[in-house]
């Protein structure tokens, strides 16, 4: 079984690493490439939390601080280990998505504590300072990395979905869906995809992939890598 993986290079070389071994052929097709954009750092002195809607953000924010005491609130587990490993000493998991992540905030602290500094790319997904804003508490966005769509599926990937030769593809975000939905109509390999069944993370992703005709879309149990995984490890066990 062929599994193509879409993510940011760094995070797909991990998850490829997941999927090998489970007895998956993993085929990292970066969709979004990842670049630093630190030319206006945050002020984190009075910051009561920060919050980290990626991994991409945990990275950079490690890269632009040396402080490792402010309480850290991450959207989902891969998050929450990327702020440990990288140092962070109080982190917390909402387990999911944004929506989850607001709760965990309002559950845990109070607006008048001091702001909050959301971590984040040049484009975000869910409205977090506004659900946050709705309970009274104030948020700053951090843009401290950018994100841009790669130009094109590389002619080999291209190659291989055009023969129907993918099993999987997997989707970790919307925005990751949406360019791949663009690129692969650019490339003429669309017909190739009824070969190929699509995984996303969440509804949204599987939206963003709008009417391409895939062998089968399902969508994880939960907005986790944990529960894609746990999507690939069912089709997988699926008879040839």
């Amino acid at each position: 079984m062929r599994a193509l993986v879409t993510r940011p290079r760094l995070q797909a070389e991990t998850f490829a690493a997941e999927l090998a071994r489970r007895g998956v052929e993993p085929v990292v097709e970066p969709l979004i490439e990842i670049a630093d954009c630190l030319a206006a750092l945050p002020q984190f002195a009075g910051v009561q939390a920060i919050l980290c809607t990626s991994v991409n953000g945990v990275r950079a924010l490690a890269r632009a601080t040396g402080d490792r005491q402010a309480p850290v609130f991450a959207v989902g587990d891969a998050t929450a280990r990327a702020a440990r490993t990288a140092g962070f000493e109080r982190v917390e998991s909402a387990g999911g998505d944004v929506g989850d992540l607001a709760r965990l905030v309002c559950g845990r602290l109070r607006p008048g504590g001091g702001r909050l500094l959301h971590v984040a790319g040049s484009a975000v997904a869910g409205d977090l300072a506004g659900r946050l804003g709705a309970s009274g508490f104030a948020v700053e966005r951090a843009v401290l990395y950018q994100a841009h769509a790669v130009a094109a599926l590389t002619p080999a990937t291209a190659r291989l979905i055009e023969r129907g030769e993918i099993d999987l593809a997997l989707f970790f975000s919307p925005r990751t869906a949406a360019v791949f939905a663009r690129l692969v109509v650019e490339a003429a390999a669309a017909p190739g995809l009824a070969a190929t069944a699509a995984l996303s993370i969440s509804r949204a992703a599987d939206a963003a992939l709008g009417d391409l005709r895939f062998r089968e879309r399902a969508v994880a149990g939960a907005p986790t890598q944990a529960a894609l995984v746990a999507l690939v490890d069912q089709f997988a066990r699926q008879p040839a």
